[in-house]
């Protein structure tokens, strides 16, 4: 059974045959041309953290995929009420295809998918935030920027930061990662980038100064810098941070027709400037409306692997 949990499980080539499939149920989304992929098929939608652009595009991706979409706060189910993670898995799973969570602790998805007998997707979790890759990268790709690619992430080390370590380990593109000290990446997680790196070509670097990091860049991508659950640190999180937002000296830095990337919601004035969200190198609503797409062609790919699998087609 294949999960998707985070990119460190997939190959180059799988992740490239996600995102066409996901750029071709694009195309006929474009001309108001649905067909019914899943036909009938369930998703279920397990919110521990809350969201816009996760719900909205999952619940309307399965929808035009021909299936239907789950909410399930984990306020009004079992498992918020202590319920076992392998419980819920197990019995959820036995009446849905499919299942979508986004929650806190990594370990919780990993748990939810050993026992779960459907596919599960990584909505966001502390650790990574796959989907968002998948969409930023197809992003790129329409705009002929997966070529000669380097990218600059300025800001936490957070999820955003661990998927991108996670995308260039695989695809092989350069990734400098800029952070204030004592907010770097998690160091297992680094490493266990830079031993894909070696198979790929990668160039990963890591950096306290966003100035080394934008240096001809070709994208300039950053995060909020208080996620969360993070609430009570952001008052010192602001002054920590202070020198790492994203504007408009700092985009000067980047190559001539560098564009700027953020997975929402951004916060003018900390890290990102007005000037550059809204300014003509931000592709922040492409990226976001491409959520929608990427997440059809992920669910649109486990499910075709789930139904080989039944079938006993190991191709």
């Amino acid at each position: 059974m294949r999960h998707f949990l985070s990119l460190k499980d997939y190959s180059k080539e799988e992740i490239l045959e996600i995102l066409n499939l996901a750029k071709k149920i694009k195309k006929e989304t474009k001309k108001r041309i649905f067909k019914p992929y899943m036909d009938k098929k369930t998703l279920g939608m397990i919110f521990e953290k809350s969201s816009t652009r996760t719900r909205v595009s999952f619940e309307a991706g399965i929808y035009q995929l021909g299936g239907i979409g789950l909410f399930l706060s984990s306020n009004d189910i079992q498992l918020g009420r202590g319920e076992p993670i392998c419980d819920t898995s197990r019995v959820v799973s036995s009446m849905l295809d499919m299942l979508m969570i986004r929650t806190y602790g990594h370990e919780k998805l990993e748990e939810f998918a050993k026992y779960s007998s459907v596919p599960v997707i990584n909505g966001l979790s502390d650790s990574f935030h796959p989907v968002q890759l998948m969409a930023d990268y197809m992003t790129l790709q329409e705009h002929n920027l997966d070529k000669n690619l380097v990218v600059a992430f300025i800001g936490d080390g957070n999820n955003m930061a661990h998927s991108w370590l996670m995308l260039t380990s695989k695809l092989g593109f350069e990734l400098r990662i800029a952070t204030p000290k004592g907010y770097e990446v998690d160091e297992a997680i680094l490493s266990q980038a830079k031993v894909f790196a070696k198979d790929s070509g990668a160039k990963i670097l890591i950096t306290n100064d966003p100035k080394i990091a934008s240096k001809d860049a070709s994208v300039l991508t950053s995060d909020t810098w208080t996620s969360m659950g993070q609430e009570e640190e952001k008052k010192q999180r602001i002054k920590n941070f202070k020198g790492f937002i994203v504007d408009e000296k700092l985009m000067s830095l980047g190559t001539k027709n560098a564009i700027f990337l953020h997975c929402l919601p951004a916060y003018r004035g900390y890290e990102v400037s007005e000037q550059v969200l809204e300014g003509k190198q931000s592709l922040i609503y492409e990226e976001a409306e491409n959520r929608l797409h990427a997440q059809k062609g992920v669910m649109l790919w486990l499910d075709t692997k789930a139904r080989e699998n039944e079938n006993g087609d190991t191709k």
